[in-house]
């Protein structure tokens, strides 16, 4: 027993055996849900061990809804729009799902800014999150819009997805955002929904 355990990590190509032996413990350990292996990976500092947690300890039971309205340079606002970023599922997306970077990208911006709200949009307003939707939306405003567009505002609703049982749910909406960057000092404080709301409804108020 000892003589072929000790051939293992001895001879030609030892060095493969236990690099090998060490990816197998590793990458076992990694999957366990217990926080205390946790550790391993802060130290993979190369991202070498894979992670294959399939289900999330607290799976995710909603789904976010970005909005926006536009401002012209008349001071005419536009219908609510939505900020649709999540396509329909095809049978090659099982092995190529490039786009679904856009909807990973949606839930983590809202849980970031979520995390938040509580301690007021003051804060919410300097998180990268934040930057990244106001950016997004600028580019797009400005690829859809003819032009005299000065500024637009967005709101953030949650739905529970295919279950339409449920009234969806308004989180907030945002402060008035200039198209200008340089001219996005001057903002007005968000007004936060704490009841519900139908995205119908959104979508139909100026």
């Amino acid at each position: 027993m000892k003589q072929p355990l000790k051939s293992a990590f001895t001879g030609p190509g030892a060095i493969a055996r236990i690099a090998g032996a060490a990816m197998l413990v590793g990458t076992l350990a990694a999957q366990h849900p217990n926080p205390m292996f946790n550790r391993l990976q802060l130290k993979d500092t190369f991202s070498l061990l894979p992670n294959w947690r399939f289900f999330a300890p607290e799976p995710s039971m909603h789904d976010y809804h970005f909005f926006y309205r536009t401002l012209n340079n008349a001071g005419e606002t536009s219908l609510w729009q939505a900020v649709d970023v999540i396509e329909g599922r095809r049978f090659r997306q099982i092995a190529w799902f490039p786009s679904r970077r856009s909807e990973k990208a949606v839930v983590d911006i809202c849980s970031e800014i979520l995390g938040l709200l509580e301690r007021g949009f003051s804060t919410v307003v300097r998180t990268p999150g934040y930057g990244v939707i106001v950016g997004h939306l600028r580019e797009r405003i400005t690829g859809e819009a003819a032009g005299g567009v000065k500024g637009f505002q967005f709101a953030l609703a949650r739905a529970t997805g295919y279950d339409t049982s449920t009234t969806p749910e308004m989180i907030f909406v945002s402060p008035y955002t200039p198209m200008d960057p340089d001219s996005a000092s001057a903002r007005p404080r968000a007004r936060q929904r704490a009841g519900r709301a139908h995205t119908n409804n959104v979508s139909s108020r100026t």
